[in-house]
């Protein structure tokens, strides 16, 4: 991991946490937060992505036909 410098009191509430959530160092809690941090931010996106699914599944057949017939460019 990089060294990064840090406040004295960054350092206290990392051990803090460190030793109350039983991690070994503070280089694996920090992996855990980053980890747990990005499935969240990944677990948003596919949120959003299951609603435009769904939103193009709404969408007939028919009517995109209809609306490809209109096109000024050949299909």
């Amino acid at each position: 991991m990089t060294s990064i410098s840090v406040s004295y009191e960054i350092r206290r509430q990392l051990n803090t946490l460190r030793t109350m959530d039983g991690y070994r160092s503070v280089n694996l809690l920090l992996g855990d937060l980053l980890r747990d941090y990005k499935m969240a931010k990944m677990n948003e996106e596919l949120e959003d992505l299951r609603a435009q699914v769904k939103d193009i599944a709404d969408v007939s057949a028919d009517h995109l036909v209809e609306r490809l017939n209109l096109s000024p460019f050949k299909v």
